[in-house]
């Protein structure tokens, strides 16, 4: 199966980047509560976002971000300020990568490598840049183009025509199940990295492949 694979699509939050890193930062500036917000806001963002695509009422992931953010802190009846807010929002562009990942991105070098995210450029350029991973990349795309979130069919469509390939040559990676089924559902193979090993969504769509980490695509370098 893997010998077709003409690009390794590679989801962003989560997948090359640890998200839940952001707890520190909401700690700092709301001590005692910096698990409590990191996880209601990560929850909020994903909603937000699916809530939106559902709607048809579109905006950038960078907004929908600040949006859960000022869910998360009402959540724990905690007051927000425009420069807290600000300095949470900043540390997004700043997330640390997974152990892994750039080592896993040197060895696939040879490998057409591409990212395909819902966040916003305003949002994935900064943060690709900040890791020293901008030369890492053939395309960087976000969904921001088109104004449709993954999972929404038109999303991978959207990034399958860009890359002008048929659905089995791309392997789709993400930690996140429901991007997972998503870009199965589509006709995508793909990788499930279960870095929290969790079970398999119930939607009928299983991955391709299961790996705890990266390291498991070396089987392609």
């Amino acid at each position: 199966m893997g010998s077709q694979i003409k690009a390794f699509v590679f989801d962003v939050y989560g997948t090359l980047f640890d998200v839940t890193a952001i707890k520190d930062e909401c700690e700092k500036l709301y001590p005692g509560y910096g698990e409590t917000i990191s996880q209601t806001w990560r929850s909020k963002q994903v909603e937000y976002f699916m809530l939106r695509q559902l709607m048809g009422n579109y905006a950038t992931l960078y907004s929908i971000t600040h949006d859960a953010l000022k869910y998360a802190l009402n959540d724990s009846d905690l007051k927000a300020s425009e420069q807290n807010d600000r300095q949470l929002l900043e540390a997004y562009l700043h997330l640390p990568l997974y152990p892994e990942v750039e080592k896993v991105l040197i060895e696939l070098k040879n490998q057409k490598l591409v990212v395909f995210s819902n966040g916003s450029h305003d949002m994935l350029d900064p943060l690709i840049e900040n890791a020293g991973l901008a030369d890492s990349f053939a395309e960087v795309l976000s969904i921001d183009e088109i104004k449709q979130f993954k999972p929404a069919p038109a999303s991978y469509q959207y990034a399958m025509e860009k890359l002008n390939l048929e659905k089995g040559e791309v392997l789709f990676m993400s930690s996140n199940g429901w991007d997972i089924s998503g870009a199965k559902n589509f006709g995508f193979q793909t990788a499930w990295i279960n870095r929290k090993n969790s079970p398999i969504e119930e939607l009928d769509l299983n991955p391709d492949y299961i790996f705890q980490d990266l390291n498991g695509l070396l089987k392609w370098k």
